[in-house]
């Protein structure tokens, strides 16, 4: 029988290897909980369109519970995530990211009309709104990150993907909204000094978890005015063993291994 549109068909067949399964480990899930965890990280999308109407109860609370799941250097959680209830906070925070958008668009002035095609309304009609930002005082926290400072944003960021690939699960979409001004937004939100915003989440019900990571990136770099495409490339091809091994954005459309 032929797969439906938007499955993912996962081969987790257990192979030989020195004698052993992988199905013999005891830590294993089952064989259904492997496929869903991969088709659940192979099937997120970032949404833009939402369809109007609220969460089931509980569900936020779950995302946000999966937020704080993440892992982070030297444990310190340096996420904060402030939920966005009062419409005309969410009206204030819409004009930051237009005001952004323009300004976006201005500075790509050979793709403008391109850019301003990729609207980012899901603040208008999402059913939920999380902004997540860096905590103010985490350069006391050096564990970790004393020579890499950047690994507090890191770990926002693996909060930020737990959160997608839970709503994912849930059926739900989420849009990671980066087209804004922190300084503007810290204002609006009265941060304290040092904090610093880094994502605006729009949450909410899809109609469909449609199209394909690729094609997504090849219409983004097409607003980029690159002429960039991502290609979808074995592991094999994307991995060094032993030695660096970099991509760079070659002329003509291709992403090669330099």
């Amino acid at each position: 029988m032929e797969p439906e549109a938007n499955t993912f068909v996962i081969s987790i067949e257990p192979k030989r290897f020195d004698g052993t399964f992988p199905a013999m480990n005891p830590h294993r899930l089952s064989d259904p909980d492997v496929a869903a965890v991969y088709r659940t990280i192979h099937s997120r999308r970032d949404i833009r369109e939402f369809v109007p109407g609220p969460l089931a109860p509980g569900l936020l609370e779950r995302l946000l519970l999966a937020a704080h799941a993440a892992p982070s250097v030297g444990y310190m959680q340096p996420w904060r995530l402030i939920h966005v209830t009062d419409p005309d906070l969410r009206t204030s925070i819409s004009a930051i990211v237009e005001a952004e958008r323009q300004r976006t668009a201005t500075a790509l002035p050979t793709r403008n009309e391109e850019f301003l095609k990729l609207k980012v309304e899901g603040l208008k009609n999402c059913a939920e709104v999380v902004v997540v930002a860096l905590m103010h005082g985490r350069e006391q926290h050096i564990f970790g990150r004393r020579t890499m400072p950047e690994m507090d944003l890191a770990s926002a960021a693996c909060a930020i993907q737990n959160m997608w690939l839970a709503a994912r699960a849930e059926g739900i979409g989420l849009g990671w909204v980066s087209i804004f001004e922190p300084a503007a937004l810290s204002a609006l939100l009265s941060m304290p000094t040092g904090a610093r915003p880094i994502a605006i989440l729009c949450i909410g019900q899809v109609s469909v978890f449609s199209g394909t990571a690729s094609a997504g990136c090849a219409r983004l770099g097409a607003a980029h005015g690159t002429g960039a495409r991502c290609i979808q490339k074995p592991v094999a091809g994307r991995c060094r063993a032993n030695a660096a091994g970099l991509l760079k954005l070659v002329p003509g459309n291709s992403v090669e291994d330099s």
